[in-house]
């Protein structure tokens, strides 16, 4: 029924009272509900990611699930739940795979056979993350074995007849599976969302792209065939998509060329990956550089407290290199302490994240390379079966929650962004910070 008179006055100035109130309320920070606010890309300025002329800084984490489980309709509420926990506390990006070549739920079946009903499970996967205002970092092959990955390219070209070596490292070299993958790369990035109407490469709920998770290619330690790799792969992906960021994937081992490969590296193995993090992330259209932080697997003699001192030079190394060498932002996409660790205790865990936080904050406050985190995983409950040493489900702990909650009112305070997605009580957790 329309209003008459002057009826609507009374509602109108009580609302905008109370809105007021909140605004003062809260510190000047404003929160954006499910919904409402349209995203745009994100892009980069120098050694910074930048939003609507802004500096923006990440504060996120990984569910590499969330495609496998919107396939099927007992597990597809899983992924809208935990985008919903994510916003509550603040967070801005998801990482998540956007590959599953060959076996169960493949999305690539066989090289240039799609399943569309996985399809349609990521393209619900991109519509939700949007209607809760996250943006994704999808991933587009993996270097392990996991959901395909490398081996199942290369087997694909054994059992075709076209392989060249039956090494997982002819992935990188081998003409015919390049042509397989960069088949993948135009499907996936013309795919137009079922649910959005929105071609992906035209999609600003995709955060950016990253080309490999954890490349490593053994069989070149100088590094030259996985560069090469990168280089071509990378113009590929710009040729059809020149809108979205793109980056490695990189763990962020230095190289056999490189001085700090005696000075940060874990160890000397590290320098015989071919890889380096420099000279890959220096690759033309690499927009920013990828670090994982994972001491517990790189360090078998270590206590916990070395292990926190090599986390911090670790990552300042890194935030170096981003301000001095690449002069691009540097992420650290991945990063976690394994609960298995003999002398583990859970409030080792809030120290390991606290560390982590503070020096990406206070990069942030210098306006210096580091550009955020994601932290190594999230997940619901009920989800054993793809847990590991290193998943949490964030509502069961309450101190990694707050953690997780403060370092997004820390990151949306530097940069002046008055923007944040979160519930009353996170509003009002956020509102008794300094």
């Amino acid at each position: 029924m329309a209003p008459t008179g002057n009826g609507p006055s009374i509602p109108i100035l009580g609302f905008l009272t109370c809105v007021a109130f909140i605004y003062l309320s809260f510190g000047g920070l404003w929160f954006d509900f499910k919904g409402e606010a349209e995203l745009g890309f994100v892009g980069r300025n120098g050694t910074q990611f930048v939003l609507d002329g802004k500096p923006l800084y990440v504060n996120g984490w990984n569910s590499y699930w969330f495609m496998d489980h919107a396939v099927n309709d007992h597990s597809r509420h899983r992924v809208g739940a935990m985008l919903e926990a994510g916003a509550k506390m603040g967070l801005t990006v998801c990482r998540t795979w956007a590959f599953n070549d060959g076996g169960y739920n493949a999305l690539q079946i066989s090289p240039g056979r799609f399943d569309e009903r996985v399809f349609k499970a990521l393209d619900h996967v991109i519509a939700e993350a949007k209607s809760h205002g996250v943006r994704l970092l999808l991933s587009l092959v993996n270097n392990l074995q996991a959901y395909g990955g490398k081996t199942q390219y290369v087997n694909w070209a054994w059992q075709e007849g076209v392989g060249l070596s039956s090494s997982n490292d002819s992935f990188f070299f081998d003409p015919s599976i390049r042509r397989y993958f960069k088949n993948y790369l135009t499907v996936l990035l013309t795919r137009k969302n079922s649910i959005t109407g929105i071609e992906y490469r035209n999609d600003p709920t995709i955060f950016a792209w990253e080309l490999i998770n954890e490349p490593r290619c053994m069989s070149d330690i100088s590094g030259d065939t996985l560069q090469d790799w990168i280089n071509e792969m990378t113009a590929f992906i710009k040729s059809i998509d020149s809108k979205h960021l793109l980056t490695v994937g990189l763990e962020g081992f230095y190289g056999p060329k490189s001085p700090k490969r005696l000075t940060v590296n874990p160890e000397r193995w590290a320098s015989e990956l071919g890889s380096d993090f420099v000279r890959n992330s220096e690759s033309p259209n690499i927009d920013f550089a990828s670090v994982h932080i994972y001491p517990d697997h790189w360090f078998h003699d270590q206590g916990f407290e070395e292990k926190l001192k090599f986390v911090v030079k670790w990552m300042l190394s890194h935030i170096e290199d981003g301000d001095k060498e690449l002069k691009k932002p540097v992420l650290f996409t991945e990063f976690g302490l394994s609960n298995l660790n003999k002398d583990y205790e859970p409030s080792q865990r809030d120290r390991f994240y606290r560390t982590i936080f503070d020096v990406v904050y206070k990069s942030a406050k210098r306006r210096r390379s580091g550009a955020g985190t994601l932290v190594w995983q999230l997940l619901i409950q009920g989800m054993e079966g793809f847990n590991d040493d290193f998943g949490i489900v964030p509502w069961e702990q309450d101190s990694i929650q707050r953690l997780m909650l403060e370092q997004s009112c820390r990151l949306v305070r530097v940069t002046g962004r008055h923007h944040l997605q979160a519930d009353k009580k996170s509003r009002e957790m956020c509102s008794q910070r300094p």
